[in-house]
């Protein structure tokens, strides 16, 4: 019976912030890892694939994902425009460019990432990843074999990659020229874990 190698991911919240959103004064995590984020894992998780161009736009050692959590807490978010923080009177007022967002953040998010091999878990199993933001890291819990018609029972979402026919536009990959992603939304069980 052929099997995966999953290392579980646990962190104390987590962001992915939506491709569509670029400064929405409200806005809540995607639930799902693109193409890209799942290729930007990889290229932290195992360096030397950073070396070769073949493997852009390419996923080689992560063979499938899943992501859970145990809700969404909305957390406000100080921002200021690119130009940095500016400070002015305008009729007897003081104004700034600082303003709020409110993000909807994932609360203790699981990750499970499926290998074809237990020397590439083993890798996984000594580092850190993030979720998209520097400060949303997850950390290796544990390590355990499951066969591959197995994994479909671990709770959670999965974007499963695919055309555009088939699929809705995820955003550009931005290891593949800008290429378009598209993907497929699977919810398997319940994704919102209770504990």
């Amino acid at each position: 019976m052929e099997k995966y190698y999953v290392v579980k991911y646990e962190g104390p919240f987590g962001y992915i912030k939506p491709w569509t959103a670029v400064r929405d004064s409200e806005t809540y995590t995607q639930q799902f890892l693109t193409p890209s984020i799942v290729e930007g894992i990889e290229k932290k998780l195992f360096p030397e694939l950073l070396e070769s161009k073949d493997t852009n736009g390419k996923v080689l050692k992560i063979k499938r994902y899943r992501l859970n959590y145990q809700g969404l807490d909305m957390q406000q978010e100080r921002t200021w425009s690119k130009g940095g923080i500016d400070i002015y009177k305008d009729k007897g007022q003081w104004k700034t460019n600082m303003g709020i967002l409110l993000r909807g953040v994932m609360l203790h998010p699981n990750l499970y990432l499926a290998f074809d091999n237990k020397s590439d878990a083993d890798r996984a199993m000594e580092q850190t990843i993030c979720l998209c933001r520097n400060e949303d890291l997850v950390f290796p819990m544990e390590q355990f074999e499951i066969e591959k018609n197995g994994f479909d029972t671990i709770n959670g979402f999965e974007l499963l990659t695919s055309d555009a026919k088939n699929g809705f536009k995820v955003g550009h990959n931005r290891f593949d020229n800008a290429a378009e992603m598209f993907g497929e939304l699977k919810v398997f069980g319940n994704p919102i874990r209770e504990s």
